[in-house]
């Protein structure tokens, strides 16, 4: 119950019986503000720091009429004037600078191989302490208990099995119309490892693939044109996020033909030459090009594994066909990964491995593939998960939306890399969240509080109320709930 006496209250004495009514409650407060002393406040804040301001701007949101005390003269405290903002600040600057003092002559094509080799050996290390065995060729079957090896080494074997998992994993989907040399036509493999950096690059396709790497010979001072057949880049995600991460690629440089179609291509004087139409038709166009990157999408890889022997089945687009528990219609063959349904993604194979090993164990493996993160690496990265603002539209249900711009987050504004947002969806009535979408610095590692959140049913208001660092780029995903 809330009742309010004062000098003036003979115009405003009001009595609520209901104390959840906030909106009503609000409004009296303010009807009453008006009417009182100007010295005269419900709430009175001393010290303007990232406790006492926030603590001032929640009050008065409520419908309190609040004052805040500060002596310094400006707000922010310690903290924003001369402590965590500006230390923050130069250790970043300062970081660059060591950076580019001390480590570019060590990055670049040497680096990337030996952080592959690297990091390849140490799965070999896990293999060993692990008691794998490792057998190095291609496997084939020739029966539902039998693989047959070629070895690298020329020999070959056969490898007996109880229980076999295939994860074969997937290739580029090529293009029909352009021949790929990973030279001038390219795929990924191809576009990793180019001898120079191309004048004018093409990209065919603006999913995920297409745009890092695109992203990658942009930054190097390539001329980027990417190509896509349907209406916004970046593989279906919120469109929202993708308006805005088209706007911030163009800004670097990145031209887009969306809604366009390759008819196909050819090379000539060392140039490569792709048609291209309006996806619904209309007038041709001949694109001039360096290097042509073809990033279409993945197929699963089955060439030569031998299905046919064992008669496991296929869908039409060639995956593996699987049930519940990864298996197969043969009960002793499981399958994971890019070779059967779902996103083509490392850790959604990784989870999935997981799962498979379980079962075979006899015990319950887990996937939870509605909170499946997806990321792209460009600059700002982009990630998400759950559900598009248009899939949670399809559905008819009441929803909500919350946004916060990195241009408002404290970290994202001393490293002066503030582009971008976090995006969180919930449920009108129940307020779980549904999906979460970021886009800016670090969104990548950022997604991951997102994906423990809805694994564990958190809502939106969950996140809101839990403690996050100060200053920190995760800040933008508490005030977005």
């Amino acid at each position: 119950m809330y009742k309010f006496i004062s000098r003036q209250s003979q115009f405003y004495n009001l009595t609520y019986q209901n104390s959840t009514n906030a909106f009503k409650y609000a409004i009296a407060r303010r009807l009453f503000a008006s009417t009182s002393n100007e010295s005269e406040y419900d709430t009175v804040v001393i010290g303007g720091g990232p406790g006492g301001y926030v603590a001032a701007i929640k009050a008065a949101q409520l419908g309190l009429k609040t004052a805040c005390i500060e002596k310094r003269g400006t707000l922010g405290g310690t903290c924003l004037n001369v402590g965590c903002i500006p230390s923050k600040a130069l250790l970043n600057n300062s970081h660059i600078f060591h950076q580019t003092k001390h480590e570019l002559n060590s990055r670049g094509i040497d680096a990337k191989d030996k952080a592959v080799t690297s990091l390849t050996k140490g799965i070999e290390g896990l293999f060993k302490k692990n008691g794998v065995t490792y057998i190095k060729g291609h496997g084939k079957f020739v029966g539902t208990n039998q693989i047959e090896v070629d070895g690298l080494d020329g020999n070959k074997s056969i490898v007996q099995a109880k229980n076999i998992i295939i994860a074969t994993g997937s290739e580029p989907t090529p293009f029909n119309g352009l021949e790929v040399d990973e030279k001038q036509i390219v795929t990924s493999t191809g576009a990793l490892s180019l001898e120079k950096v191309p004048e004018k690059l093409v990209v065919i396709g603006g999913g995920i693939i297409g745009l890092e790497l695109g992203s990658v010979w942009s930054r190097l001072g390539a001329e980027v044109t990417v190509v896509e057949y349907l209406g916004s880049i970046g593989a279906g995600m919120d469109g929202e996020t993708a308006n805005q991460f088209s706007r911030l690629l163009q800004k670097q440089g990145l031209k887009f033909k969306l809604n366009t179609k390759v008819i196909d291509g050819s090379k000539k004087d060392g140039k490569v030459f792709i048609n291209i139409e309006p996806a619904k038709g209309g007038d041709k166009e001949t694109l001039e090009a360096d290097v042509v990157l073809v990033s279409i999408g993945r197929r699963p890889y089955t060439e030569n594994l031998g299905l046919e022997n064992v008669g496991i089945d296929v869908d039409e687009r060639g995956r593996i066909k699987i049930d519940s528990q990864f298996r197969t219609n043969k009960p002793n063959i499981r399958c994971i990964g890019d070779v059967t349904y779902g996103a083509m993604l490392a850790h959604k194979a990784e989870e999935e491995g997981i799962a498979a090993a379980e079962y075979l164990f006899g015990g319950h493996g887990h996937v939870n593939y509605d909170v499946i993160p997806s990321v792209i690496y460009t600059h700002p990265e982009v990630a998400w998960c759950g559900k598009t603002e248009e899939e949670v539209k399809e559905t008819k249900k009441p929803y909500r939306v919350g946004t916060f711009p990195f241009a408002a987050n404290s970290r994202a504004r001393t490293n002066s890399d503030s582009e971008g947002f976090v995006k969180m969806i919930s449920d009108a009535e129940t307020d779980a969240i549904l999906g979460i979408h970021i886009i800016g610095p670090n969104a990548g590692e950022m997604i991951g509080e997102a994906v423990l959140a809805m694994e564990y049913g958190a809502s939106s208001e969950d996140v809101a109320r839990t403690c996050h660092a100060h200053p920190t780029l995760s800040e933008a995903l508490k005030e977005a709930g």
